[in-house]
């Protein structure tokens, strides 16, 4: 097996047109509250099973952020071979600040890309034609940081304190805890994805995801962050989706279910041993440590993230209408939706809830 990196530009050239259909669509919702890594030169590169066999149906997939834990079970799905047995050649492609998964999904330069259930649901609202095709974290990782023995120990104690935020918070978890915890607007900082400023001052509180940035202020700052989890005081969003375009989901509903079963199938095996996922990690993200995959595997173990919730009977990936309601009455009554939008097109159960067994053995 041989791994081989993939140029983009080809596939952007050869669907021009649809790209520029959606080239006005905002990303601010889509990349940087779906990731939280901290690393600042991974390298360019795609990952692929790099067999040439017409027999395998070529697929590109697009993650969210530069190779992480995070994203283990698809790099495993590639490093042993589980996406071959499924007749898949895939390449996965590496997402970051700059790029806009969203229009290179819609552009065909992607087949799958990872996203989470707000992004889908307003991109239905936006008119784009994009679905998802399963969860594969039952609990979005996003979460603040707060100093240790400066008063800090829940959401009710962030009144006054300044919030470091990206941009992306503005229309996802800022105004749920906002509204919840009745918080004000001049509480908003600018999170750049570095550290170091809530390091340096004990007053700020920050935005996370818990399985990254708690790792990157004890290894900066020698100390252990408060960590105070969204998803476990009512924020309800599904994260590290995948998402594909409706037209492959309706004309090609058998690729879509063997890179579902093969990606689910890749994230059991990932959680049981991590070690082949992880060295094609260190490969697209050489700035990736042992020591930084170690802690977001176990911060997702600790945290429930992957296997809590539905994914404990209906197996990884699952998803459920009621939650899917819950996230869209949630958000529409902080003004996120317009309450009329179909939100049930953002989604689809048809390729998942078989259970663990199916996918374990």
């Amino acid at each position: 097996m041989t791994f081989s990196r993939h140029p983009e530009s080809f596939a952007i050239a050869l669907n021009r047109r649809r790209f520029l259909r959606y080239g006005s669509l905002a990303m601010g919702a889509g990349v940087l509250a779906a990731c939280g890594g901290t690393q600042t030169t991974p390298t360019d590169s795609a990952t692929s099973t790099g067999a040439s066999s017409g027999e395998l149906d070529q697929v590109t997939f697009g993650t969210s952020w530069y190779a992480q834990a995070e994203h283990g079970g698809f790099y495993q799905a590639v490093a042993t071979g589980i996406y071959e047995e499924h007749g898949l050649d895939v390449t996965i492609r590496m997402g970051g600040p700059q790029v806009n998964s969203n229009q290179l999904l819609m552009a065909g330069a992607m087949d799958f890309k990872m996203g989470y259930a707000i992004d889908a649901i307003n991109s239905i609202q936006e008119g784009v034609p994009k679905v998802t095709v399963a969860s594969i974290f039952q609990k979005d990782p996003q979460g603040l940081l707060a100093h240790p023995g400066v008063g800090i120990e829940s959401f009710e104690d962030l009144q006054g304190k300044t919030i470091l935020m990206s941009t992306s918070a503005h229309t996802t978890y800022w105004p749920f805890i906002k509204a919840k915890y009745d918080l004000d607007e001049s509480q908003m900082g600018v999170y750049t994805f570095n550290v170091g400023p809530f390091v340096a001052d004990e007053n700020l509180v920050q935005q996370a995801y818990i399985t990254s940035e708690p790792f990157a202020v004890k290894r900066e700052g020698g100390f252990e962050p408060v960590i105070l989890l969204m998803a476990d005081h009512g924020y309800p969003n599904y994260t590290t989706t995948i998402e594909t375009r409706r037209e492959i989901m309706e004309g090609n509903p058998d690729l879509v279910q063997r890179f579902v079963d093969a990606s689910i199938k890749g994230w059991y095996s990932y959680l049981e041993n991590p070690e082949p996922g992880n060295a094609l990690i260190q490969q697209d993200n050489p700035e990736m440590t042992d020591e930084q995959i170690a802690f977001g595997l176990e911060k997702m173990a600790e945290y429930g993230i992957i296997l809590s919730g539905d994914a404990e009977t209906l197996g990884i990936g699952a998803m459920t209408d009621e939650r899917w309601e819950e996230i869209f009455t949630v958000m529409s009554d902080l003004g996120a939706f317009d309450p009329s939008v179909d939100y049930t097109q953002a989604y689809t159960l048809d390729f998942i809830n078989k259970g663990p067994e199916a996918y374990q053995g």
